[in-house]
């Protein structure tokens, strides 16, 4: 089916776009009717009628949850698409219009937002006073049906992010360390070998955060010796488990900068080859506002530092 077609043979509104968008992000009538400052018999009404005018059902609803279905899933995208096609419109429209004016709506992963952002948010004010970030932290998995769905406008993210219309830009590359307590065997070594790391018990964080992932296959021996894995939450929470003697752990290089140093803790390079992240951002093609995004890029090269890499590729 081309839904295409579909939406421009209806008479749909663009409300009832935006209430289909804000259902599929929601998960729940009365949410998204509160998100798009209607009442939820209205949103459930336009609903409905646009399900009915392209003849498909859009969500499964049950008395606990509303699950988007899979042509749902597809109408529900290019509905987003519409919308910012028509804010496209507009913006050619208006000439002269600044695309630094307005905010801009961030997404950035737990293990990079609490240590790139207070270095980045004075520099891209210095850029584009009139541009404030609205942040969500979340999960790779989380920005990624934010940012598909029209959550979000931009995303910072560690690749690999292959998704189907999303623009990707390498910004940096981001080296481990392993950090221990003070009392550990290791604290006076000047570098660790990440095969080393399956005699240990490390902790880590929970499933779902790509960071964990990236570590393990960084010394596998990990899974495949059987070592010990205790996960945590936040980083941060793991920092302390660590400095309370519960075990070692590895954390990004921005999260051992000088700010984060602790008398209780020792960090510890790897040798070489040493594990290390491509971190980029993330955008929708359809998105209208390419300046933004280009002043963000911008400001976070900016940042430098012995833990960002600056790397130059061509967007994908």
């Amino acid at each position: 089916m081309r839904i295409v077609i579909r939406l421009l043979d209806t008479a749909m509104t663009l409300n009832e776009l935006r209430y289909i968008i804000a259902v599929a992000r929601e998960r729940n009538f009365r949410r998204a009717a509160d998100r798009c400052f209607v009442s939820q018999p209205a949103l459930s009404l336009g609903v409905q009628k646009l399900e009915e005018e392209l003849g498909v059902q859009l969500f499964e609803r049950s008395k606990t949850e509303v699950t988007v279905t899979p042509i749902g899933q597809q109408v529900v995208e290019q509905a987003q698409r519409v919308l910012e096609e028509i804010a496209r419109l507009r913006t050619l429209a208006r000439q002269g219009q600044d695309q630094l004016v307005g905010s801009l709506r961030l997404g950035v992963i737990y293990t990079i937002g609490p240590y790139l952002l207070p270095e980045l948010i004075p520099l891209l004010h210095a850029r584009a006073p009139e541009m404030p970030l609205e942040v969500e932290e979340n999960t790779t998995a989380n920005l990624e049906q934010l940012l598909r769905n029209g959550g979000i406008d931009v995303a910072i993210i560690a690749l690999p992010f292959d998704v189907p219309g999303v623009v990707t830009r390498a910004l940096y590359d981001e080296s481990f360390a392993v950090v221990v307590p003070k009392s550990h065997a290791w604290a006076q070594r000047e570098t660790v070998n990440a095969e080393e790391l399956s005699s240990e018990k490390v902790l880590l964080l929970a499933s779902g955060h790509c960071f964990s992932n990236q570590v393990v296959e960084a010394c596998p021996e990990l899974q495949r010796k059987g070592g010990e894995v205790l996960q945590g939450n936040s980083l941060e929470t793991i920092r302390n488990m660590v400095a309370s003697g519960l075990g070692i752990t590895v954390l990004p290089c921005s999260a051992t900068s000088e700010r984060y140093k602790s008398p209780l803790l020792n960090v510890i390079p790897f040798q070489a080859p040493v594990p290390s992240r491509r971190v980029a951002i993330a955008w929708r093609k359809s998105f209208a506002r390419e300046q933004a995004v280009e002043a963000l890029a911008e400001a976070i090269r900016a940042i430098g530092g012995p833990c960002l890499e600056a790397v130059t590729e061509a967007r994908s």
